[in-house]
């Protein structure tokens, strides 16, 4: 008898990115969120008029979700004292915020996080800290050693803060463990010199995260998605150990894929979203693309403007933009977890959203792409060759400091993408 001719396995098609897809217990209307950035647009810490149409636009151009950043868990972990904090006073307009999120059509998160040694301790009146005494640029000094005995005291704040964002109308809460923020200063061995149990190996650096992700899982229960926001290299020595490590690296992506695993084990969260870059001490590396020097430092006054004026050039490096940039150290993650990704980086058009998702990513991030265009997905979806008009000028950056937006969409600069009869 002739055996049958070998048969090639059935090839599944390519994964919609605009049909429904689950997070953890949400289902979401399309695979695309509104990364989290900071819209600068509450002066008084607390929800203004302005930072409801923000999101409202948002939501109405077609994103699933579109994240508030940056929701503090208390008022030393703001990056400045204009950032919402959460407390109740707060929580009458996140109800309206989220509210109008949801008229829309589109799902609410919240990034929570505490700044660390990226506070700026004279504005918000509080002490910066950290694992250590390590440079608190903004505020121009050294933070606080953040006390093993004053760390339960955070850990309830994390997880007081989610509750209030729960309660406020939230459908997801991003944890925010990247940029050197306060628990991504733990997680590195470059700022964490600890000899306690949250310092040493990535077991107890991730120690602090860890705690901080139990607890707001237990405030929140399993009906809200839960995310951590994790960085995969800081930009400072190399990104893997395993390729040429040097002393003074910071937290890099064997780091990252150790402290993943950790993360899935524990079991508290739905998904990770893989950052890169330091807000502390290589911000250009999470965004690649030309570096608004001028403009940051005409964004300070005083010693500020001057130091960025001189240190621009070793600040703000520059780092050639390309397409889905952050995809080769995220492969590494993916490799590392089966936990669901959202994948961030120079995700503008139709090909890099498929080539995401066609490589095991689940969910995409977008960002500047949505300043510049916030209806960009329902645009993506009504005509896949649609293309994005972001130039990754990177001039919406500095606007953070007085109301956050495209500089180019509001005409304040010309449009290099405009032809002459526009």
């Amino acid at each position: 008898m002739t055996p049958p001719p070998p048969t090639t396995p059935p090839t599944s098609p390519p994964i919609d990115p605009f049909a429904p897809a689950r997070l953890g217990p949400l289902t979401l209307r399309n695979r695309i969120i509104k990364c989290a950035t900071f819209e600068g647009a509450t002066p008084e810490a607390l929800v203004t008029d302005d930072l409801v149409d923000f999101h409202r636009e948002v939501a109405a151009g077609g994103a699933a979700i579109s994240t508030v950043a940056y929701c503090a868990v208390s008022p030393g972990g703001r990056t400045d004292r204009h950032q919402i904090w959460l407390r109740p006073e707060a929580g009458d307009g996140l109800i309206r915020l989220t509210g109008a999120i949801h008229d829309e059509g589109a799902l609410a998160a919240a990034q929570l996080g505490h700044a660390g040694p990226v506070a700026n301790a004279p504005s918000n009146r509080a002490p910066a800290i950290g694992p250590g005494a390590i440079p608190a640029p903004m505020g121009m000094g050294l933070t606080d050693r953040l006390d093993t005995d004053d760390i339960p005291a955070l850990v309830r704040q994390f997880a007081d803060g989610a509750r209030l964002a729960v309660d406020s109308g939230f459908d997801a809460i991003e944890v925010h463990c990247g940029h050197n923020y306060l628990l991504s200063s733990f997680l590195s061995p470059l700022l964490n010199h600890r000899r306690d149990r949250y310092g040493g190996g990535v077991d107890g650096r991730s120690r602090l995260a860890r705690e901080v992700l139990e607890a707001v899982r237990g405030a929140v229960g399993d009906d809200v998605a839960v995310w951590a926001k994790l960085s995969m290299f800081d930009g400072v020595g190399t990104p893997g150990r395993g390729r040429g490590h040097r002393r003074w690296s910071g937290f890099n992506v064997d780091d990252a894929c150790a402290t993943a695993q950790l993360f899935e084990s524990d079991g508290f969260i739905d998904a990770l979203e893989p950052t890169a870059g330091s807000s502390l001490l290589n911000p250009m590396y999470l965004f690649h693309g030309t570096p608004p020097r001028a403009e940051f430092a005409a964004a300070f006054s005083g010693v500020m403007r001057t130091g960025l004026r001189l240190a621009g050039p070793v600040f703000l490096k520059h780092y050639p933009y390309t397409d889905a940039y952050l995809l080769p150290l995220a492969r590494e993650l993916r490799s590392a977890v089966d936990l669901p990704l959202i994948l961030l980086g120079g995700i503008t058009d139709r090909e890099s959203i498929q080539t995401a998702l066609d490589e095991g990513f689940d969910f995409v991030a977008m960002g500047r792409a949505l300043l510049r265009e916030p209806d960009l997905p329902a645009r993506l979806h009504a005509d896949p060759a649609t293309r994005s008009r972001c130039v990754h000028c990177n001039l919406c950056m500095p606007t953070i400091y007085s109301r956050t937006r495209c500089p180019i969409r509001t005409g304040e600069v010309p449009d290099p993408l405009a032809s002459p009869s526009d």
